[in-house]
Parts: structure tokens; C-alpha cells; sequence
């Protein structure tokens, strides 16, 4: 029986990935009126949502239940849509099978199994996508040495929904460049990261250093092929 933290190879490239089904993932953050999540926090949770849901037994295991849907997803486009939700709506959401994650300032994001992009369950489809912004409070402290950074592109301005979807991307992306070991490591540090905006003196080394590049498809807010995230982690410096 595999682990979950063996480490198949990066899912290959099709010839035409919009020719197959397209799936979706969904991530809802939860944000209530009177005590709305900081920005930072819910970026850094959306992240590790999506690490939590990979490693997840149900989706690594030989008859994982999400295995195939998972499958299906990456096979395609790795598309991610963050909706939000508050008071009832957030609790019907939580009756569907899917995995909340707590962020250290108190974010949630419920994970969600993938779903055909035309399919989602009514308790998801009719949560409001657009208009997600969140703020800081104070301004994050600069990330502990040693913990993995997905680091924003400064020159680009994106809600909090569309930023979620794209630390979620670059989580996915290093996550597939590490080996089980590594995987394992990270995940019994509960997905230990931080997410920060780079300089615009790094971030010309970051995108040239050979680590995961999110580059946009172009949907909605930014311009097709735009990079949005790297994720700098510390394994993928000392391969």
C-alpha cells in the first residue's frame, strides 16, 4: 500500500490540457462581517488547505474516494475558485465532505474535492466569488529562517480570492517537486510557510532561479501567462 507522501513524478504536460475535463477546486474562506480574517493569514491557510487535501489518505491512498477526481483535476488545468462564505452558509458548507484548516491568526478554508467545472453542489455554487478583500492589520513580520516562502510578484494587484487561488498553485507546484521524504516532513510541521510580497529587486531572481513559477492562465483580473507566485522552499534550493 503506497504512503501518502510518496512522490510520483510532476504530473506530465499534455499535448492540450483544455481538451480534457475540466475540473475545479474548490476552497471557501470563511469571512464573517463583524470578524473578517487578516489577509496574510488567509493566504498562507488557503495554501496549506490545498497541501492538506493532497496528502490527504482519500486522495493518496490505493482506493482513495478523491483519488480519481484528483487525478482527473491535474490531469487537466489545476483550476482553483475561492468563494466565501459567512454564518448558515458557512455552516452548510461544512456538511460536505471536504477538509477545513485553521490559519495561526484564525482564518478558515474549507477544501473540497475536486468538481467538474459545471458541477458544482448548490450549497457552493451560489457563494459569491468576486469582490474577496482582505487586509492586514500590521504588516507581516519577516518569515521564520527556514520555513518555505511562496513570494507574490509585487508588480501585480489581485484580490484576496484571486491571490488564495495562486499561493494554492504554488504550494501545489513545490509539492510536486519534492520527494516523499520531504513531503513528509513538511506535512508533520503542519505545512509550515509563509506568504510575503517580494521586492522588485528579488523578484527578478526568484522567477530566473529555477524554483515553481505560478503563471496565470488569464480568467479573470490579470492578463494570460502573467507570474504571479514562486514558491521559494528550502528543499528545492538544495536540489
Amino acid at each position: 500500500m503506497s504512503s501518502p507522501f510518496d512522490a510520483p513524478s510532476t504530473p506530465e504536460e499534455p499535448a492540450d490540457r483544455d481538451s480534457l475535463e475540466q475540473f475545479v477546486l474548490p476552497l471557501v474562506v470563511r469571512l464573517e462581517r463583524a470578524d473578517p480574517p487578516g489577509r496574510t493569514d488567509a493566504l498562507e491557510t488557503s495554501a496549506r488547505a490545498v497541501l492538506t487535501l493532497l496528502a490527504d489518505p482519500r486522495v493518496t491512498g490505493v482506493e482513495g474516494e478523491w483519488a480519481e477526481r484528483v487525478a482527473a483535476w491535474e490531469d487537466a488545468r489545476i483550476r482553483k475558485v475561492v468563494r466565501r462564505a459567512r454564518g448558515g452558509e458557512w455552516r452548510k458548507a461544512g456538511e460536505l465532505p471536504g477538509i477545513t484548516v485553521t490559519g495561526a491568526g484564525g482564518a478558515e478554508v474549507r477544501v473540497f474535492p475536486p468538481v467538474p467545472l459545471d458541477g458544482w453542489p448548490k450549497e457552493l455554487a451560489k457563494l459569491q466569488v468576486s469582490g474577496t478583500e482582505l487586509d492586514d492589520a500590521e504588516p507581516p513580520a519577516p518569515p521564520a529562517a527556514g520555513v518555505p516562502v511562496l513570494w507574490l510578484n509585487p508588480g501585480l494587484e489581485m484580490s484576496a480570492g484571486k491571490t488564495m487561488a495562486q499561493t494554492g498553485h504554488a504550494a501545489q507546484l513545490a509539492w510536486w517537486r519534492l520527494d516523499g521524504a520531504q513531503r513528509k516532513e513538511w506535512a508533520e510541521s503542519g505545512f509550515a510557510l509563509a506568504v510575503r510580497t517580494a521586492s522588485p529587486e528579488a523578484w527578478a531572481g526568484l522567477t530566473s532561479g529555477g524554483l515553481p513559477l505560478v503563471r496565470d492562465a488569464g480568467f479573470t483580473e490579470i492578463a494570460p501567462g502573467s507570474c504571479t507566485v514562486v514558491a521559494d522552499h528550502p528543499a528545492l534550493r538544495e536540489a
